[in-house]
């Protein structure tokens, strides 16, 4: 999906990349991210941000939750939007400070006086159980938490497994109900996705979540709350951070951008965030018909992969789709249709969508490729573990 924007954007990633592979510094199945591109990306995202009027909560699920990444993004965006406990764990321990917690998974009770411990600036709550438990948790330690009421999608937006959110029609009611919760504020709003980037141009646009999010402001002024936030995650680019001050929105949530792969990168080249991480594996074993298959381990189901590279001989072979069903122990490649060189161990390159967290992948930090001298930092797991 990327691999031709990263060898226009960021050649030296890729031969960095394949050297650490070849020398035996990192194993199959490693995501190489560049640390330098994570930053300059970070700092145009912060900068856009500025000129425009909206606050970022930046999202690293998708980084593999790494603390170098961590720190280099929060030099320029300070606060981190948390996904779930384990996240809001990492993330403070590596330096940023906490925007939101519990957008996307909910806060478990038990956990709640640990996070809340932690000082977020808001907690998104899904429905008036979780606002109760975040409630207590705050009276009990002498705080007032503010929370963001999660208003749920419109119909046919919502991925699966991420279901929940006040219903529109019944915010007015719950909204009641959360006001008389002592050590509780409402502080504005959220919904998912807000923003997304259309198929054919990559550009991003509005979803019906962002206009309901929109309707729920307006509920909740109409009750006389005032300065309230709206948070409109999805897609938060250089590109789409002016939609969001179009629609009032008050926050985004970089999480693809900082690494240069939202669906607009693979399509425009010249977006200022750089593609920033490249996938490395090998070729495991060769079928009878000549089709290589690589080592997996950090095949994603929404990756949209289309080739993949080896550098050795320089072929681009294309990549077939794989059913999100089975593991992805291997990954088939198309066989060569030119009688191209093919060996035991052969370094492969791929560019795409990801979300490291949920993969078994290895993370390899490097740094100094903007200076053209890359080093390598450090190997760590999928949960920003040091290995």
């Amino acid at each position: 999906m990327f691999l031709d924007t990263l060898l226009h954007r960021n050649p030296g990633l890729v031969d960095a990349a394949a050297n650490l592979h070849d020398s035996g510094r990192v194993p199959p199945d490693t995501y190489v991210m560049d640390l330098d591109a994570v930053e300059e990306n970070a700092a145009v995202l912060a900068e856009t941000a500025r000129q425009v009027g909206v606050a970022l909560w930046f999202v690293v699920k998708q980084l593999g939750r790494n603390p170098e990444l961590v720190r280099s993004v929060a030099r320029h965006i300070p606060r981190a939007a948390a996904i779930d406990v384990t996240e809001t764990r990492t993330l403070h321990a590596s330096g940023a400070l906490l925007g939101n917690v519990g957008h996307l998974g909910q806060i478990p009770r038990r956990t709640l006086p640990g996070v809340l411990a932690l000082r977020p600036d808001r907690v998104t709550v899904f429905d008036l159980a979780n606002a109760r438990a975040v409630a207590d948790a705050a009276h009990a330690v002498g705080r007032t938490q503010d929370v963001l009421i999660r208003v749920e999608g419109a119909e046919g937006t919502v991925y699966p497994g991420q279901e929940g959110g006040v219903p529109l029609e019944r915010l007015d009611a719950f909204a009641e109900r959360a006001e008389a919760l002592r050590s509780l504020r409402i502080a504005g709003v959220t919904a998912f996705p807000c923003v997304l980037c259309d198929p054919v141009t990559g550009l991003p646009t509005a979803t019906p979540n962002l206009e309901l999010a929109v309707k729920a402001r307006e509920v909740l002024a109409a009750r006389g709350h005032r300065d309230l936030e709206l948070s409109a995650p999805s897609a938060t680019s250089a590109a789409s951070l002016p939609l969001l001050a179009e629609w009032g929105a008050t926050h985004g949530e970089p999480g693809h951008a900082l690494t240069g792969t939202t669906p607009l990168h693979a399509l425009d080249p010249t977006q200022p965030e750089k593609p920033a991480y490249v996938y490395v594996t090998e070729v495991a074993h060769t079928l009878d018909d000549g089709r290589p298959a690589l080592f997996g381990g950090g095949f994603y189901a929404r990756s949209h992969i289309r080739s993949a590279l080896l550098p050795r001989t320089g072929a681009r072979l294309g990549v077939p789709d794989a059913p999100a069903r089975n593991i992805d122990y291997y990954r088939l490649l198309d066989a060569p249709t030119d009688g191209a060189d093919l060996r035991l161990g052969d370094t492969a390159l791929l560019a795409f969508r990801t979300q490291i967290f949920v993969t078994r992948s290895t993370v390899a930090v490097v740094s100094g490729l903007s200076s053209g001298t890359p080093r390598l930092n450090g190997l760590y797991d999928a949960q920003g573990r040091a290995l």
